[in-house]
């Protein structure tokens, strides 16, 4: 097995994990996702992340440039994963460190999440799209396509745990701000720029 080969499983590993940790939440009555203060859940998740991180620049340093994409498509790709770890840094800001990982917190309605009830997923999502075309790898791509349907299940496993814990305040701001993007953001942001 070729070092590509196994960073790219690795990947593919780790991202399963998360996957099974995700699902399991959503399709039993045990609540893997949010892990809350410090669980094995906690612990068992993040090494998945990790894990599949380090896979992810790995396969990234391996595997560069072999897609063959055209040079502008990678010149949007850094953009684009420029903006969307803006995005993840501007909604971790926000939010305290602990917070950010799963533990359990306040309910955040300013800065980012008057746009977006997710801004950190957001960004992830843009952020690893646009790694994958900036290093020109179709492997990337396949890790970045796992690591996107996770982050949009995860919001799916965190609201039923955010309802409990925040009751009719969260139902309000769920009302009025998008779960990822949508036309309330898009309003936002052109008021926002206007004022």
């Amino acid at each position: 097995m070729t070092p590509t080969r196994l960073a790219f499983g690795v990947g593919l590993v780790s991202a399963a994990g998360v996957y099974g940790i995700v699902l399991g939440t959503l399709l039993t009555d045990h609540e893997w996702w949010p892990p809350g203060d410090r669980t094995p859940a906690y612990y068992c998740h993040w090494t998945f992340v990790g894990l599949f991180d380090v896979a992810l620049l790995g396969t990234a340093v391996l595997d560069f440039g072999v897609w063959g994409l055209p040079a502008p498509t990678s010149s949007v790709g850094l953009v684009a994963a420029l903006l969307g770890t803006a995005v993840f840094a501007w909604g971790a800001r926000t939010m305290r460190s602990a917070e950010t990982m799963g533990v359990t917190g306040d309910l955040y309605t300013d800065g980012p999440y008057a746009y977006t009830r997710n801004p950190q997923y957001v960004g992830m999502i843009v952020g690893v799209s646009g790694f994958a075309l900036a290093v020109d790898s179709v492997l990337v791509a396949g890790l970045a396509v796992a690591h996107a349907g996770w982050v949009l299940l995860l919001p799916r496993a965190e609201e039923p745990h955010l309802r409990t814990e925040f009751g009719d305040a969260y139902d309000r701001y769920a009302a009025r701000v998008p779960r990822f993007v949508g036309i309330a953001t898009v309003r936002r942001v052109v008021a926002a720029a206007k004022g």
